[in-house]
């Protein structure tokens, strides 16, 4: 998939969630063009056109960005504060995951400019179940 495609950019390391959000995502027609980073190092490194992607076009940004808070290098907390800060990627809605209703950054990510927050259900049908949920943020995703 080019990168200039990207609808939903998702942040997961973990391999299992990241296959599970995206079958969610693709069986409820949400969305078809998602494009997977496997930590927020390299989500940085996709919005802002560095490293690996220095070719890409910092101005085709996605339209949602789902995040994991717990990764390894960057943490989600760190990418939502650079997201949020940047003039170039301030207005795209961060969605966070979270394996609990009780994380304790919850609060914090609002403060930050956190769209929403997914809990991460433990099966694909209870997936698709909360992203149907949310399909008012999907609306960005069609012009």
């Amino acid at each position: 998939m080019k990168h200039e495609e990207v609808e939903i950019l998702l942040v997961e390391d973990n391999m299992h969630d990241a296959e599970m959000t995206t079958r969610a995502l693709r069986k409820n027609n949400i969305v078809q063009s998602i494009y997977h980073v496997k930590d927020g190092a390299e989500a940085l490194d996709f919005l802002f056109a560095k490293g690996q992607y220095s070719n890409r076009d910092i101005k085709n940004t996605p339209k949602i960005i789902l995040l994991d808070l717990r990764m390894p290098k960057v943490d989600g907390i760190q990418v939502l504060t650079k997201v949020k800060a940047a003039a170039e990627t301030k207005h795209i809605p961060v969605i966070v995951l979270t394996s609990s209703k009780e994380d304790p950054n919850m609060e914090v990510c609002i403060g930050l400019g956190a769209a929403n927050f997914i809990v991460k259900p433990v099966n694909l049908e209870g997936f698709i179940r909360v992203l149907a949920e949310l399909k008012m943020y999907w609306p960005a995703l069609d012009n």
